[in-house]
């Protein structure tokens, strides 16, 4: 009777189930409609976006303290050590409790396995390709929580915790030791920046100018009166080891000294134009009582802080009135994509932090900041004088992550009734603008609960809203609350990126009753459905124990970030348990991709097409020898002098620029100083903040007649200016060989003597710091050359192909090298497959392409050489028309133009040719047999810290047969050998 009333019970509970299934599928069917047609009604009744005008609002101008400069490598810093231990203090916009959590919702672990198989979507995105152990407890400091926060770069990547920074290579070697910011910030005497440093740190690399900006807080005490300031460290160089550093403080609050500044965080922004801003939002609260005040916004003047000169900080404070129910104004930041078009003003995004728990939401907060460093009174924020939101955008309702009781402290762990934090009433950095083929976006992510009383797991609630035109719209075009298909884990402390295909990522932390807190992220292809993380999730790393004091605080937040060497790797960092204690966190920094560890699986629908080589818009004329320069400030392509035919007189007198966004070209009003306009040397390059376009030497038709003379574009003012610092290598002969710009210098490397034994190769290198500094290198080139295939790799500098002038006569050859700058080593890599010179390498996605070119036949050439540093050659795809001696150039991660230059018939074109890689990525380069052993290069960083200053990379070459270095300018080892011969040309 026993067994036979168990199986009727059996039987009884799978009908149960079964039907629970499918009552569960009804309501989210009904769920899914009220969804739509919530969004339909939001859509109907629109949005408004509102913005005062210029000199309406009264913003503050605050000059910061310093600059004061750093010139000390990080590895021989003092060490001063950070405060005593202490348990950092949250602070809310209301207090919220810190009692008992609430109570799990009982729940049936067959259904909820059951369910979890039904609705859990098969997860294809890729694991790790790279994890690495970052600062921790016991290295940095007795403090909670550890601020977990990172930034990627070229060559390093920065983790920032609550005292302390360490800076590491891409491998996960550490190249620093653990700097307090005590150290960092010492040479600020009589702000409490030299010794008083408190935490909440923010790191971030500014690609646009190649540097790194590290920030925290500091002040005697808390609970206290002050003073309370935000200190600031932008780098002097992209070297964050050894480059040096320039240092700011800025208070918080000069008008209420005892206000504090907290939960700090920064973004990049490049309007108003030309030098951008930093812009940094604080939430304030009095700091005798933590009573909350108020938001502070602040622009920072990035062109002055870059270049180390006074700067001054615009602010405003939004108070009790205007900021309502929210705080924690996060600002938008960009690294993919188009930059925001000049005069795009910086947005801000933000959500309630109401008084009480388990309250619906439906809206975010929108807010554009106008700054206008030249006339401050005409910078606004938000909207009246209490700064109101611009807009509200309408959203599906949400449940920010806390209770009344328990507070934050709701994530169960594993093996211990301890709750830990989830910050869950906030808006998460990064806020993410991206803007691609017109359409400008946000995207942002936040914790939120998924039932009204928060017994349940919690979820990553995330968006996209479509900002096109600098207007807010009236709802988002995707969002979604991410649970993994309700799988019963916590997802708090999320951060979101985007690469450069559009793809997007979120790293969360994960915990529950049944594992360890541990970090994980999930994400979606842009070819995916939308709203939904269509690829699933992974697993970034397992933690091994749980958190038993510290009140519950946990990490406070964690950092996403797209690595700008290629613009498809994300990075993120978080924090974990090795063990369970009561205080000993660790954090832990990895790398995934879309591409990497696994092939992702889209869900099925349309795929676009992957851009490819297209037609563009006729030059203003037929040209050649111009140089292309891709103006990173306005996003525009310029075609800087040359000229129409060899005819005398046929130069050039006006820049031509190239507008990506109407696909037209303008011939420019600025004229050239000179006519000596063709093959110059042209990069951008930064002086007091100001981006230019630099052009160096350059010849006319006439014979001989070589200039010497540098020049200067402002293709935002469109005006030409004369630089006094004549080229030294030109000497009335000399033509400038390859040129590429690093760390703010620009490098020539050879050129074509036109007289010296009938014409022939040089082998020099010069550097040219602006405004007016020369320098010749000590290396020179193992093979005299000119017209050489040029780019920049990280710090490195590579060639491929060149031109061998002998009594006048040039050849294509297959010179490929390798030049490190810092150490002034120069090496051979392997060969460029095919022998070519007059035109230019481009650096893309990490990888070297070098673009058609040469003279000797089957050349000029229409295909693409890639090479991949540490891999080899390849080939990319070709453009269409065979040509050489055209200008060209590269955003360095979605687009290249070319136009113009004598085409395989030997006349001048001006045809235009465009590469779109909206696709996402680079293409992956058709291999090239070598049919001879070629040396190796072998970059080695320098991975232990030490207490003596060393070169941060060393260059170790393998001699060759080919190619012998040369210690002496004008050295002439056997070249390559060449083709015959053909005619002198006109340079």
């Amino acid at each position: 009777m026993k067994k036979k009333s168990t199986s009727q019970s059996a039987f009884f509970n799978i009908r149960v189930l079964i039907a629970a299934v499918f009552c569960l599928a009804g309501i989210a069917l009904a769920l899914f409609a009220m969804s739509a047609f919530s969004n339909a009604f939001a859509q109907a009744r629109g949005n408004r976006t509102n913005q005062d005008a210029p000199g309406t609002q009264t913003p503050d101008v605050i000059r910061m303290v310093g600059p004061v400069r750093l010139d000390q490598d990080l590895r021989t810093l003092p060490y001063v050590p950070p405060k005593e231990e202490f348990d950092e203090r949250i602070l809310t916009r209301y207090p919220h409790g810190t009692g008992a959590p609430p109570l799990e919702a009982p729940s049936s672990p067959l259904l909820q396995k059951l369910i979890k198989g039904l609705w859990r979507p098969v997860p294809t995105m890729p694991p790790p390709l790279l994890t690495f152990e970052g600062e921790s407890a016991a290295q940095a400091c007795a403090c909670a929580p550890p601020d977990s926060d990172g930034d990627v770069g070229p060559n390093h990547y920065i983790e920032a915790i609550n005292v302390a920074f360490r800076v590491f290579d891409k491998s996960g070697n550490p190249l620093t030791p653990v700097t307090t910011y005590n150290s960092l910030f010492a040479p600020l005497t009589g702000t409490p920046c030299s010794n008083q440093n408190d935490g909440d740190p923010f790191v971030f690399y500014d690609h646009l100018a190649d540097r790194w900006v590290i920030s925290d807080f500091a002040f005697p005490s808390l609970p206290g009166s002050g003073p309370f300031y935000q200190c600031i460290a932008v780098s002097q160089t992209n070297n964050p080891v050894s480059g040096g550093w320039f240092l700011y403080a800025l208070q918080h609050e000069p008008s209420q000294p005892t206000w504090v500044g907290d939960y700090p965080k920064m973004a990049l922004w490049n309007n108003p134009q030309p030098g951008g801003a930093y812009h940094l939002t604080v939430n304030l609260f009095d700091g005798p009582t933590l009573g909350f005040r108020g938001v502070r916004a602040f622009a920072l003047d990035r062109a002055s802080m870059l270049t180390g000169g006074p700067a001054n900080a615009i602010g405003f404070t939004v108070p009790l009135a205007g900021v309502g129910d929210s705080y924690s104004f996060v600002a938008a930041n960009f690294r993919t994509g188009d930059q925001p078009p000049a005069g795009r003003d910086e947005m801000l995004l933000a959500i309630d932090s109401p008084n009480n728990g388990g309250v619906t939401l439906t809206q975010v907060h929108a807010r554009f900041f106008h700054v206008d460093f030249v006339t401050p009174a005409n910078s606004t924020l938000g909207v009246g004088a209490n700064h109101t939101p611009n807009a509200e955008i309408a959203v599906n309702g949400f449940i920010d992550a806390f209770t009344d009781a328990a507070g934050f402290t709701i994530v169960p762990q594993q093996g211990t009734a301890q709750r830990i934090q989830t910050l869950g009433d906030k808006i998460m950095t990064p806020l993410v603008y991206r803007s691609s083929g017109g359409t400008e976006s946000l995207w942002s992510s936040n914790t939120v609960c998924t039932d009204a009383p928060c017994t349940q797991q919690t979820g990553i609630r995330w968006y996209q809203f479509d900002v096109t035109g600098g207007t807010f719209p009236p709802t988002p075009v995707q969002q979604q609350t991410w649970t993994n298909g309700n799988d019963g884990l916590y997802r708090f402390m999320s951060s979101i990126a985007v690469d450069n295909a559009g793809n997007t990522a979120i790293g969360y932390a994960t915990s529950s009753s049944t594992q360890f807190p541990g970090i994980r992220y999930a994400g979606r292809l842009v070819s995916d459905p939308i709203g939904n993380l269509g690829q699933g999730e992974n697993t970034l790393f397992t933690g091994a124990g749980s958190q038993t004091g510290t009140n519950g605080r946990w990490g406070d937040y964690s950092y996403t970030a797209i690595d700008p060497s290629d613009g498809t790797s994300f990075w993120h960092v978080g924090e974990y348990y090795a063990n369970t204690s009561s205080f000993n966190w660790h954090t832990r920094i990895g790398k995934f991709s879309f591409g990497g560890g696994g092939t992702p699986t889209p869900t099925p629908t349309a795929t676009p097409a992957v851009c490819n080589w297209a037609a563009g818009p006729d030059l203003p004329n037929v040209g050649v020898r111009l140089v292309g320069v891709y103006f990173p400030a306005n996003g525009k392509f310029y075609a800087m002098g040359g000229r129409s035919s060899d005819a005398v007189g046929s130069e050039f007198t006006h820049p031509f620029e190239y507008n990506p966004a109407s696909n037209t070209w303008t011939t420019k009003s600025a004229t050239y100083p000179d006519t000596h306009v063709n093959n110059m040397a042209c990069g951008v390059l930064t002086d007091g903040g100001t981006p230019y376009i630099y052009c160096v030497g350059g010849s006319q038709v006439t014979l001989p007649d070589i200039f010497d003379r540098v020049f200067r574009y402002d293709p935002v003012a469109d005006v030409i200016s004369p630089v006094a610092a004549p080229w030294p290598g030109a000497q009335g002969t000399t033509l400038p060989g390859g040129f590429t710009v690093l760390n703010n210098k620009l490098y020539i490397l050879g050129g074509f003597d036109t007289i010296t034994n009938g014409g022939q190769g040089t082998n020099q290198i010069y550097e040219f710091t602006p405004p007016t500094t020369w320098l010749l290198k000590p290396t020179v080139l193992p093979v005299p050359l000119g017209y050489i295939p040029t780019t920049t790799i990280g710090s490195l500098i590579y060639t491929g192909g060149g031109s061998d002038i002998t009594a006048g006569v040039l050849t294509d050859t297959t010179n490929s090298f390798v030049y490190d700058p810092a150490a002034n080593t120069i090496g051979t890599i392997q060969a460029i497959p095919r022998a070519t010179g007059e035109t230019r390498a481009l650096s893309f996605n990490g990888q070297m392409w070098v673009m058609g070119g040469g003279r000797t036949a089957p050349n000029p050439s229409n295909e693409v050489d890639v090479f991949i540093p540490g891999q080899g050659w390849g080939t990319g795809p070709a453009f269409t028309t065979p040509r050489r001696n055209f200008p060209t150039d590269t955003d360095g991660t979605t687009r290249i133009w070319l136009a113009g230059g004598y085409d395989d018939t030997g006349a001048p074109n001006m045809t235009m040719e465009k590469f779109c890689n909206a696709g996402g990525g680079t293409p992956t380069p058709t291999p090239t047999a070598t049919a001879t052993a070629t040396a190796t290069v072998t970059v080695t960083p320098t991975a232990t810290a030490t207490t003596t200053p060393t070169a941060t990379a060393t260059v170790t070459v393998t001699a060759t047969p080919t190619a012998t270095p040369s210690g002496t300018p004008g050295g002439r080892p056997t070249p390559t050998p060449r083709a015959r011969p053909t005619p002198r040309p006109r340079p």
